[in-house]
Formats: C-alpha cells, structure tokens, sequence
C-alpha cells in the first residue's frame, strides 16, 4: 500500500471514530485533545476531509475495473 493511501486511510478511521463519538456521546475527541475551536483541531479537520477526497479516486477506479482485486485495493498483476 502507498504510504499516502496508508495515511489518509488512517485519517479516515481517526475522523470516522470521532464522529461515532459524537453521535453516540456527544463528544469530541479531537476538540477535547485539541482544544475546542484550536487552529491544531481546524488542522485535523482539514487532514480527515482532504483525506477522504483522496480516497474518491481509488474507490471510483475500483467500481470501473472489472478485477475485484480492485476492491481489496491490490493492483492485478
């Protein structure tokens, strides 16, 4: 996996948790480590949703390949 793939994946989960943190505790885990409306949260926020528009690309290219390889994010060699 490339390490950029690797890094956004992992923004992604840290993001996802923290949403199921909200929903379900109504508590945020970033603004909590952070600080609430810190520029070091802001920052975080932007990394999660940056990371999820480099995750479009890959998630497209697997639904137009016909290799289900594709989906488990392995190139078909």
């Amino acid at each position: 996996m490339k390490p950029l793939n690797l890094i956004t994946l992992i923004l992604l989960i840290v993001g996802g948790l923290n949403w199921g943190l909200v929903g379900l505790f109504n508590f945020d885990l970033v603004s909590a480590l952070f600080g609430a409306d810190s520029m070091l949260a802001r920052i975080v926020y932007i990394l999660v949703g940056l990371s999820a528009l480099w995750q479009v690309v890959p998630l497209f290219a697997a639904f137009g390949s016909d290799q289900p390889s594709a989906l488990r994010g392995r190139s078909a060699h």
